[in-house]
């Protein structure tokens, strides 16, 4: 890995293992997008509001394959029979990581700032146990909701490399919970995903991590 590239991922690793938010560039050749990306846990009613201030996109939580097994998480387009349901026209990608939405029990219409950081929060820290199953799930979390859970590919990197996969991968290496929050980065101007010159520009004024997901790929698949 070239000095530069190791760097921002030395810095992406140890801001994630501090709780701190970290800017992911997938790939020019894939969805060309910056998503900002929390550790799940870390995630405080601020935190929502820069997401969707700042970032603009789907607000969602990423988990890794084996949480999502414990957790009984289907991928989304499995369980509908519908004929909308069909995405061989997806340019990106194969299928779509998309599972249930959900909102915590504890919260009212699931959708506040308040409300959406305690999801978010609680499921980072359900996530790191091992001995929650479904059971464990379902007394906190109802479904549908307004957090968008997302299933990753059981080998990672290895497997998938959106930012599902980037953002979990990144998580193993910081030693945090294997569950990521995040959202697009989307141009106020444009409506349409923020220039990674512009992301990489919010990066440095905010004094954030940048690294791009082949930094990622290199060093963690």
């Amino acid at each position: 890995m070239r000095g530069e590239s190791a760097s921002a991922l030395a810095r992406a690793t140890a801001a994630f293992a501090a709780g701190e938010p970290v800017l992911v560039h997938d790939a020019d050749d894939r969805e060309g997008e910056t998503d900002l990306l929390y550790p799940a846990s870390a995630v405080t009613p601020e935190a929502v509001a820069r997401l969707r201030n700042d970032g603009g996109g789907l607000i969602f939580v990423a988990l890794t394959d084996a949480v999502a097994e414990r957790f009984e998480l289907p991928f989304r387009h499995e369980t509908v029979d519908h004929p909308a349901n069909d995405h061989s026209d997806l340019g990106y990608d194969a299928r779509p990581s998309f599972s249930l939405t959900v909102n915590h029990r504890d919260g009212f219409t699931g959708v506040t700032d308040d409300d959406r950081a305690r999801t978010i929060s609680r499921l980072g820290e359900l996530s790191d146990d091992a001995t929650a199953g479904v059971e464990a799930f379902a007394a906190e979390f109802r479904t549908p909701g307004h957090v968008h859970l997302l299933r990753a590919s059981p080998g990672l990197l290895a497997e998938r490399r959106g930012h599902t996969e980037l953002g979990l991968a990144l998580a193993r290496e910081a030693g945090v919970e294997p569950a990521v929050a995040g959202c697009e980065m989307l141009d106020d101007e444009t409506g349409g995903a923020l220039s990674t010159a512009d992301a990489r520009a919010y990066a440095r004024e905010h004094d954030l991590a940048f690294v791009e997901g082949a930094a990622l790929v290199d060093a963690l698949a």
